[in-house]
């Protein structure tokens, strides 16, 4: 019986941790790759599923059914998050006016597009920046060496177009 449960559980986990990627890279807009992973979910779950229910009257399968899947769905999380997919566009708000972070966050290997804005006290800087998902605690890092009150702001862009810098991390 303790091989069918580590069955059971390793099986969840890897089944619930494709599903997790399909999903993300879908979002993301990676429909041949989320579909390629797809084919080996479903046997994967087509497997788990069998398995489980020749078991169905034991409550301990059941239980590490359910727990393979909680598991499954953070592992998934990490895989993902450690493949760091897509990019990111930060958004900056800052008390400094003056365009050392502009400059400093290009020369760093960022895309940054800035302009003055108007808040609630009055004049402020604000940067657009676009970095590589992989790349995004360092923005921050490099951002709060220079402003740690900066506000910041970051969105996922599904699509990105034109632009020289995208143009060239593309090459």
């Amino acid at each position: 019986m303790f091989t069918i449960i580590c069955s059971i559980l390793v099986i969840q986990i890897v089944y619930v941790s494709c599903f997790t990627l399909r999903m993300i890279l879908t979002l993301k807009g990676e429909k041949y790759t989320a579909a390629a992973i797809s084919m080996l979910e479903i046997l994967i779950y087509v497997i788990g599923l069998n398995l489980v229910l020749k078991y169905v009257n034991q409550p301990a399968c059941l239980i590490v059914y359910a727990i393979g899947y909680g598991l499954g769905v953070l592992a998934g999380s990490w895989i993902e998050e450690k493949l760091a997919l897509g990019y990111v566009t930060v958004k900056v708000i800052t008390d400094e006016l003056h365009r050392y972070m502009a400059a400093y966050l290009r020369k760093e290997g960022f895309g940054v597009t800035s302009w003055v804005g108007w808040g609630r006290d009055g004049e402020r800087m604000v940067l657009e920046v676009l970095a590589r998902r992989k790349n995004e605690k360092f923005l921050y890092d490099c951002i709060l060496a220079i402003d740690h009150k900066a506000f910041i702001v970051t969105v996922e862009p599904r699509k990105l177009h034109g632009g020289f810098w995208l143009n060239a991390t593309r090459k």
